[in-house]
């Protein structure tokens, strides 16, 4: 199985940026995603 780039703490961070209400768009963006990466983290 592939390493991921993202740590969990990351990734956590990521997710709740956007249930705080952050467009999905703008995560993405500021993490340097594509928002089907987003969606299968």
């Amino acid at each position: 199985m592939r390493k991921s780039r993202f740590t969990e703490a990351q990734i956590i961070g990521v997710i709740k940026e956007q249930e705080a209400g952050m467009p999905t768009t703008e995560v993405c963006r500021r993490h340097g995603l594509t928002p089907s990466t987003f969606y299968k983290l």
